[in-house]
């Protein structure tokens, strides 16, 4: 599935299709387009109405004739039409150099490790509609890793937690392949719908996807006092407007279960390795990166249970389009190996 160097180095842009955001890199250039993977349409006319920052401030907010819509769920693109159109509008005429300059345009972008052929084929179809006449996959992990600037061409182990919206990866890589990887599918969207539930099951408050938020600041896993926050929502019962007074521990005991299947995922990665990665790791780590990486307490979570130092990306959220831009530009460089005679 992944690409070589000399056929990545022939692309001229990159595109990271993520369930969150959308990012687009030029070659020689960097990242052109970072919004939101979401396009408001008219169910009337079947127009496009807004796309990226602008469709996602009507979330929750548009009357019945107006739909958001999410074209790209769980790194996977479920409808090639609106992709299209939505990716149509956010480049606009960012790339009428690159066309220009480039009859044949080859397009590179990251896929979700383990997916399958179809999901691969949807990505294709989606460049292959705005013009693109190759499009060359890589694998997200190793995109991510390249990004993070982790020295993944070596033979040491690097291993990266990738946590998204909708999933989190766990890779274990060494000289420029994954040895071992892991996809969980829990990421900060089930993990906010388990904080909605858990206010729903025991407070009878319902509330909108934008006040979670604040509670993940409550996570900081020292835990060495209760602190309490006021969330406003409304009443399941009455339907009235509401506020109840939430505590720290009640949003760990919401999140508990995802958690764990985040560090059962890892466990079955590290089992799968040789030793020798293994004690790698030991000092070398493992390096955070996705939208979810900067959550309070998942780095503090992952340094206790499993006992190696963890750090978080300088660029978290687009360390994958990113590396893979480095990859178009020749930044990154196998060890070259001389064959034994």
């Amino acid at each position: 599935m992944t690409a070589s160097l000399d056929q990545l180095r022939r692309c001229t842009v990159a595109v990271d299709l993520g369930p969150s955001r959308t990012r687009v890199y030029l070659k020689n250039t960097g990242i052109i387009v970072d919004e939101p993977s979401m396009a408001a349409v008219d169910c009337r006319s079947g127009s496009l109405v807004a796309v990226g920052d602008d469709a996602a401030h009507m979330v929750g907010r548009t009357p019945e004739h107006i739909r958001v819509v999410r074209p790209v769920v769980g790194g996977t693109v479920v409808n090639i039409d609106m992709a299209q159109r939505m990716l149509r509008a956010l480049i606009g005429d960012k790339l009428s150099k690159a066309w220009r300059f480039k009859p044949v345009l080859r397009a590179a972008v990251c896929v979700p490790h383990g997916s399958e052929p179809l999901a691969q084929r949807a990505s294709i179809e989606t460049l292959a509609g705005l013009g693109a006449r190759r499009v060359e996959l890589i694998d997200a992990l190793v995109a991510a890793a390249v990004g993070c600037g982790l020295p993944v061409e070596l033979p040491e182990a690097t291993m990266i937690v990738m946590s998204g919206a909708a999933t989190t990866q766990v890779a274990v890589l060494s000289l420029g392949s994954i040895v071992a990887a892991e996809t969980i599918p829990v990421g900060r969207d089930i993990m906010d719908r388990a904080v909605i539930q858990h206010l729903r099951n025991h407070h009878a408050l319902m509330i909108p996807g934008q006040e979670v938020h604040p509670l993940h600041q409550m996570l900081d896993a020292d835990g060495t006092a209760i602190r309490s926050t006021e969330v406003h929502g409304m009443d399941a019962a009455s339907g009235l407007a509401r506020s109840v007074l939430v505590d720290s521990e009640s949003v760990r005991m919401a999140v508990r279960t995802p958690m764990n299947a985040v560090l059962d995922g890892l466990r079955s990665v590290l089992r799968r390795c040789p030793p020798d990665l293994v004690a790698d790791l030991a000092d070398r780590g493992i390096t955070l990166a996705g939208s979810s990486a900067p959550m309070p307490g998942l780095d503090t979570m992952l340094r206790t249970t499993t006992g190696m130092p963890v750090q978080i990306a300088e660029n978290p959220d687009d360390c994958a389009v990113r590396g893979l831009g480095a990859m178009l530009e020749g930044r990154v460089r196998p060890v070259a190996f001389d064959p034994m005679r």
